[in-house]
């Protein structure tokens, strides 16, 4: 007989590396890992009640490719038995986690931070990927599930300005048992970099976003899993909040985001939760414009005077955030330099149809909807996004594309996501008006 009531199970399975990797997520450093700090995990949800069902999972990695992460959601949708719209797979972000990508456009020829994972481990990522998402459905038990949000302060701001664009909400659901009230699961969106560890960090890390879990746990018991979605976060960064790059800090970030999710989730009262769920998904791919590369000459020329730019500061004896936003607008042009080789080679073509078109995703639950994009975007467009009443963007979704999707305003003043991206500005705006369109169509 089918049940109509919010059925829901929660499950999590180790994904840290079992031998040392290279660390994923700075440039021109070999950063091979020499231990780990905390697990990193594949966390699922799984959400049913009658004949539908979700399943979200997040990772403690920093990307999945697309074919790797479409691969994934089919195998759990025939596997679990349910539509393949409905699976959410996304990255946490972090930057002290292992590489996990076959293909990738290079900084430059020789950058050790840019070796493919060694053989297996991404299929092992897989593996962990499906057997979370079936022991979660195994686990699912009578549940109730409500929405709130948390005003997030004190944890990162826009990379460049402190005083430009951010996002400091923390979209929050909740899942807790009929029988005993118990809360076992929670997805949180909230867009901020995990780059509290820079790249003298050599320990596996899925840095503050574990604190933020544990506090959780700290708080509602150790029964209770937390799916972490990152938010468009292209632009933010603790970069201006902290006083270094240590676990300390990451740990005093991480601990300041948990207590802000905590405070709110036990200001709901009962009317909040409901076991009456419905579920709605689609999946909708667009292809998006890329941007007019320089030539390699003229990529080059604008290498040289952002490290002019980088010197000078670092003479002049400039405040550390402003030197790390110098350094990492090189990063940036070293990268167009390789877009520009990449490109004149005919290689670019190649490795762009890989990611090509983009999937956007759309899961309702309830009155509600976590949207889905692949890649890295500024905060401006899950702004917009938000503008439609109920909705919750999150990144590093479906895959990667290659680069930031920017805005108009930043390319014209120039750094290190414009000078690195692949794609036109307007590809942003194509992923807005595809997402609200998705989610206008099933709250229709």
């Amino acid at each position: 007989m089918r049940n109509d009531s919010l059925q829901a199970g929660v499950a999590r399975r180790e994904i840290s590396p079992q031998t040392p990797m290279q660390l994923c997520g700075y440039p021109n450093v070999e950063r091979v890992s020499e231990g780990i700090h905390d697990p990193l995990w594949a966390s699922a949800l799984y959400l049913e009640t009658g004949d539908a069902a979700v399943v979200l999972v997040a990772l403690d990695i920093l990307f999945l490719d697309t074919p790797t992460a479409r691969r994934c959601r089919r195998t759990v949708a025939d596997t679990l038995g349910m539509a393949e719209d409905g699976v959410l797979i996304t990255c946490t972000h972090t930057h002290s986690g292992p590489v996990s990508l076959d293909r990738h456009l290079s900084f430059g020829k020789d950058d050790p931070s840019q070796a493919p994972p060694p053989p297996g481990y991404v299929d092992f990522i897989q593996e962990q990927i499906l057997a979370a998402a079936r022991d979660a459905k195994a686990a699912a038990v009578p549940a109730e599930a409500a929405w709130t949000s948390a005003r997030i302060e004190g944890v990162g701001t826009n990379r460049h300005n402190p005083a430009w664009t951010t996002d400091p909400e923390c979209g929050i659901m909740v899942v807790r048992r009929v029988s005993d009230h118990s809360i076992i699961g929670m997805a949180t969106m909230y867009g901020m970099h995990p780059t509290v560890l820079h790249e003298d960090s050599k320990l596996v890390s899925s840095d503050f976003p574990h604190y933020a879990r544990e506090y959780l746990r700290e708080c509602f018991g150790d029964q209770l899993v937390v799916c972490y979605h990152n938010a468009p976060c292209g632009n933010q960064s603790p970069r201006h909040v902290v006083h270094g790059q240590t676990f300390a800090e990451a740990e005093r970030l991480g601990r300041i985001l948990g207590k802000s999710v905590a405070d709110a989730v036990q200001r709901l009262t009962d009317t909040d939760f409901s076991a009456d769920v419905k579920f709605s998904s689609l999946i909708r791919s667009v292809d998006l414009p890329r941007r007019t590369l320089p030539s390699p000459a003229e990529a080059e020329a604008t290498l040289q005077q952002y490290q002019q730019q980088y010197r000078q500061l670092q003479d002049d004896g400039a405040p550390r955030a402003d030197v790390r936003t110098a350094e990492c607008a090189v990063f940036g042009a070293e990268k167009l330099v390789n877009l520009a080789q990449a490109k004149a080679n005919g290689t670019l073509d190649g490795l762009m149809e890989t990611c090509l078109p983009a999937d956007v995703q759309v899961v309702g639950i309830g009155d509600r909807f976590i949207v889905g994009l692949p890649g890295e975007l500024f905060t401006e467009y899950a702004l917009q996004i938000k503008a439609a009443p109920g909705s919750y963007p999150v990144a590093y979704a479906n895959g990667m594309l290659h680069g930031y999707i920017v805005t108009r305003e930043a390319v014209e003043q120039g750094g290190y996501e414009a000078a690195g991206s692949v794609l036109a500005p307007e590809a942003g705006t194509i992923l807005v008006k595809t997402a609200v369109a998705a989610v206008d169509d099933l709250r229709a």
